[in-house]
């Protein structure tokens, strides 16, 4: 963590304490009405300088290089309003100087608790200056901060950082960067429903970020050939367990991303409680199964997951999956230390009412992709997970979004120039591409025996007058074939007939009017054999 601002600034204490006993002097003369809308003046000077000295240290925290000098620019602001209160009759520089010791006792023990930290804490204890949940008016910034803060120290003691992790991160760094900073993205956008889950069970957000990023790249829709779903990859009876499936209304809610994060903070909490807190043993329980993981835990006495006895007891695709998983949830907590700059998101939600019938194909298109590499449609379809890509939702619905994406929805997608191309887009017909000359258009070619186009009338001039060879008149097409009939016997179906013609079934419903399903026939009655080849 950076070196505090106003620490490393600071002020000496002996001018401090004399700017404190010049106070009493200036507080003991008479004050007029003039002298006290300056004194309200300066205070509301210190006021806005302590906010921007706040707002700066936000930015410090984000690693915005901006942050230092917008901090040590809101300590020369607070140091004009101090100077000035020498000055002023009835100014009370206790007041003014409250603020500056209370921003210098906040880094102080910022500082302290940073040094404590370092020297260790317990397995899954509260991070006692941990970041509260989410809530819509939060700043992006102070989001971001306390993403890149939040429980590191903590996490770092829980787990081992050892080859087998370099390892994981090494991989993450190279062939498989790109899906980190796509699970980042992803993650961000859903941060605010899934993060408060496992906070309130006490659970390290780098271990839920490192498991999402394993399991499914944060797209909500993931689903295995196994039959394991959802951005938490839960299999069918495990998220029963946890009350994770089929609605009733045809919705699965392992595809919730707020439900899979509560589901998953349970199952987690739960083989921790049985594990004694070891988390590689979890999250390889998490993997390779709860009753193999405490069968191996319980045989082994407790012993470490690294353990050759109790490593080797796993698959491999476990083996592999544990130091994967451990690794993304370090960088998530140190990406500086690797050179990984996490896009940085604006992910504030919101909720969007749809002033017309679209889908969410067409948002994407209309929305574009400010502030963002990839566009909307995987925010939006994470969002919104009871929605298909191509499905037309109706106006009037009420869906999931973000600030951001509120804002582009006004500006291009309900009337104007882009909201008319994404409706063109949207609907385009492939079919009508293809072009269907008429006879008159083109004729036979005695040469090639293809067809040519006809001759331009405008370029007649230009055509030689040596002989040429002879146009083929065109044969007339032959009179179609009256159709073949059939009278039904006892015992026939459709589709016994179609199979004995060669028929299709679909065609030969239509030609003789019958309608699906039963197409129902009586004996006797004579079907047209229509575009049967028997």
């Amino acid at each position: 963590m950076p070196v505090p601002v106003l620490i490393s600034r600071g002020w000496p204490l002996l001018a401090l304490a004399g700017l404190v006993s010049l106070a009493p002097d200036a507080h003991a003369q008479r004050v007029s009405a003039r002298d006290k809308v300056k004194v309200d003046a300066l205070q509301q000077r210190m006021t806005a300088a302590e906010k921007r000295y706040s707002d700066a240290l936000l930015l410090v925290a984000n690693a915005d290089p901006k942050g230092s000098n917008e901090a040590d620019a809101a300590l020369e602001d607070m140091e004009d309003v101090i100077s000035e209160c020498v000055k002023q009759k009835g100014c009370q520089m206790s007041n003014m100087l409250a603020t500056y010791k209370r921003l210098l006792k906040r880094d102080a023990d910022a500082a302290a608790s940073d040094e404590v930290a370092d020297e260790g804490g317990d397995r899954l204890e509260a991070d006692p200056d941990h970041v509260g949940p989410l809530t819509a008016d939060v700043p992006e910034a102070a989001r971001a901060a306390a993403l890149l803060n939040d429980k590191r120290h903590a996490f770092d003691n829980m787990v081992e950082y050892n080859p087998a992790v370099q390892a994981g991160i090494r991989r993450w760094l190279t062939d498989m960067r790109p899906a980190l900073l796509t699970s980042y993205e992803n993650y961000q956008n859903l941060r605010a429903v899934m993060w408060p889950e496992w906070e309130k069970r006490g659970l390290p957000e780098a271990l839920l970020f490192g498991i999402m990023a394993k399991e499914s790249n944060g797209r909500v829709h993931a689903s295995s050939r196994a039959g394991a779903a959802g951005l938490m990859q839960f299999m069918p009876a495990t998220g029963r367990r946890f009350g994770l499936g089929p609605d009733g209304t045809g919705f699965d809610t392992r595809f919730d991303a707020r439900s899979a994060a509560e589901a998953s903070a349970s199952y987690l909490n739960e083989r921790l409680r049985e594990l004694n807190n070891n988390v590689e043993m979890s999250v390889a329980a998490y993997n390779g199964g709860e009753g193999r993981a405490a069968r191996v835990f319980k045989q082994s006495g407790g012993q470490s997951f690294w353990t050759d006895s109790v490593y080797n007891q796993f698959p491999g695709e476990t083996k592999d999956y544990v130091p994967m998983v451990i690794a993304a949830a370090w960088i998530f907590l140190h990406p500086q230390q690797y050179g990984v700059e996490f896009p940085k998101i604006s992910a504030q939600p919101a909720t969007l009412r749809l002033a017309k019938s679209t889908t969410i194909y067409e948002l994407t298109i209309c929305l574009g992709s400010h502030g963002t590499r990839d566009g909307y449609m995987r925010v939006l379809r994470n969002l919104n997970p009871r929605y298909e890509a191509d499905g037309w939702i109706p106006a009037g619905t009420l869906i999931n979004a973000t600030t951001r994406i509120a804002g582009l929805y006004q500006r291009n997608c309900v009337s104007g120039p882009r909201a008319d191309l994404a409706r063109t887009l949207i609907t385009a017909d492939l079919n009508a591409a293809i072009k269907r000359p008429t006879a008159a258009s083109y004729t036979g070619s005695v040469a090639v025996g293809g067809v040519v186009p006809l001759a331009d009338p405008d370029a007649a001039s230009n055509v030689s007058t040596a002989p040429v060879a002879p146009v083929a008149t065109p044969r007339p097409a032959p009179k179609a074939k009256p159709a073949k009939t059939y009278k039904v016997g006892k015992g026939d179906t459709l589709g016994r007939i179609a199979a004995k013609f060669q028929c299709e079934v679909p065609a030969l419903a239509r030609a003789n009017g019958l309608k699906a399903p039963g197409y129902n026939l009586r004996p006797g009655q004579v079907l047209k054999l229509q575009g049967c080849d028997k």
